[in-house]
């Protein structure tokens, strides 16, 4: 995303709007031009690409664009390297140390440098330069890094820049609401997905029928104003891109020349925006990878299939990490809890224990604080499986057969 300065967005009339770059033969030239220049740089020092770039800019008066494009080059398309046999940190500890005992005189430094290249050379079993020496005592600093360049398209480059800006709007914002309308039913479960992986609070009415009301919260309804939680709702928007029918409404808390203000923000499906996030993407935790790694390996009828059903807890949706499927048909489904503060935690068991959902095995850490949970907690015993570090699946699985599970649907 974009650094507050470089966002270019404006509040009139109360109503906040995003700048946006056309697809124009001038701004598809100017992406080009940059896009070039990265890749000309491409195994060099990331020092030379920053002054090649100030070289470009110049005394362009839209530099905030440019030094947009830069941004979002340098952080989506490039990885940085640094390129030493030997840690510089170490190697300027025994340099400096060696220097503070000789005093400072050019001779003694060019001796110093030769002592240390002889005594790398024997420690690699490589012939090593006082030059290389030189060269390697600060290869860790930001701008000698080596870049290497992942390259994109123009128009790549300027659809990221106009999610990027639209994105900058929600780092105020205090509350979303976002309606999404009879979408494929693996759409919906990307876009509860990504609620989870953010951390995002909120509340869902409806059905995959008819689609869903989804209200996420914000800073200012809960604590203190602070745009931490605001880059949590401007992270989830490119997620939403993937779904094909919604529209989102946003309330946002800003300046207009210094002065708070509130503003509000709307955008809907038909954007011509597309999203940088890899659609279908899982997010399994470690604990999730692992616990589906050893069920492999167990000898049992019953197969683990991974996230593939929603189910109504009123007021939220839950996507059970697995389901469990036996050869006759019966199905489990399978919650693993292992993170999340004591007060979504009472919200969530309570709704489970509403649901009424008894093919429902849910995995709890006992690394938990589950505070006034416990009471939830007694209701739905019969389902819970306690775990400590990894999940094990014989466990699970015990749980399971004591459940039944109910035929599964077609």
């Amino acid at each position: 995303m974009l650094p507050g300065e470089l966002l270019l967005g404006k509040v009139t009339a109360g109503v906040a709007t995003a700048f946006q770059l056309e697809h124009t033969k001038e701004y598809l030239e100017m992406a080009g031009e940059y896009i070039a220049l990265f890749t000309d740089f491409n195994g060099l020092t990331r020092g030379d690409l920053d002054e090649a770039l100030l070289e470009l800019e110049g005394d362009q008066t839209d530099f905030k664009l440019r030094r947009g494009l830069t941004h979002l080059l340098y952080g989506d398309r490039t990885e940085f390297e640094t390129r030493s046999p030997v840690d510089p940190s170490a190697l300027r500890s025994q340099v400096f140390e060696r220097a503070a005992t000789r005093g400072p005189n050019r001779s003694g430094t060019a001796a110093i440098l030769e002592e240390v290249a002889l005594e790398s050379s024997a420690t690699l079993g490589i012939p090593v330069t006082a030059g290389q020496i030189e060269t390697w005592l600060y290869a860790d600093l930001k701008a000698n890094q080596i870049i290497k360049f992942d390259l994109p398209s123009p128009a790549w480059l300027l659809n990221r820049f106009n999610v990027a800006q639209l994105q900058g709007l929600l780092y105020k914002a205090s509350e979303l609401t976002l309606t999404a309308h009879r979408n494929d039913p693996g759409e919906y479960k990307l876009l509860f997905k990504y609620l989870k992986l953010f951390g995002l609070m909120h509340r869902i009415i409806g059905n995959p029928d008819h689609g869903y009301t989804i209200t996420l919260d914000g800073p200012s309804s809960l604590f203190k104003s602070t745009t931490l939680y605001g880059i949590r709702f401007a992270a989830f928007l490119p997620a939403l891109l993937h779904a094909t029918k919604w529209s989102l409404e946003a309330r946002l808390h800003t300046r207009v020349s210094g002065e708070p203000t509130e503003a509000s923000f709307t955008l809907d499906s038909s954007t011509t925006l597309t999203s940088h996030y890899p659609p279908g993407k899982t997010f399994d935790s470690i604990l999730e990878s692992g616990f589906a790694s050893a069920f492999e390996k167990l000898d049992t009828p019953w197969r683990l299939e991974r996230e593939v059903e929603l189910v109504d807890l009123g007021g939220t949706v839950m996507i059970p990490d697995f389901r469990l499927v036996h050869p006759d048909g019966r199905a489990v489904l399978l919650e693993i809890v292992g993170y999340w503060r004591p007060e979504y935690l009472k919200r969530k068991f309570e709704k489970i224990a509403r649901s009424g959902r008894t093919d429902l095995v849910i995995a709890v850490s006992q690394r938990l604080n589950l505070g006034s949970s416990m009471k939830t907690i007694e209701r739905l015993k019969d389902q819970i499986v306690w775990f400590k570090g990894a999940l094990p699946p014989k466990r699970v699985l015990e749980v399971t057969e004591r459940l039944g599970g109910r035929p599964q649907s077609i």
